[in-house]
């Protein structure tokens, strides 16, 4: 019965030990987490961004239809598509703001 007892208390303490490993393993888990948690935000809004242009193939040939007219450079292009996308984005929330739901 004593060493049953001694077992059960060597069971217990390694039970402890684990337990107070894995609560140190969450806050590090948690600590990595907020630091990625921006950087994956502007993945996802990139994510967001290549989704929208691969429904709007017109949308993509007209901005490369502009690149290739205009000829001011790379920053000028992206620059208007920067403001194209916010100007889309915001109408887009206005007119869902306005429609009617059933």
């Amino acid at each position: 019965m004593a060493r049953m007892n001694r077992q059960m208390a060597v069971l217990m303490q390694r039970r402890g030990e684990l337990q107070a490993r894995i609560a140190a393993q969450r806050g590090e888990l948690a600590d990595i987490a907020a630091r990625w948690e921006g950087p994956m935000a502007i993945a996802d809004q990139g994510v967001a961004v290549v989704r929208f242009l691969r429904r709007q193939p017109l949308l993509v040939a007209g901005v490369t239809a502009l690149f290739v007219i205009r000829r001011r450079g790379m920053m000028g292009l992206v620059r208007l598509g920067w403001l194209g996308w916010k100007g889309y984005r915001f109408v887009a929330g206005v007119a869902a703001r306005l429609t009617p739901r059933p």
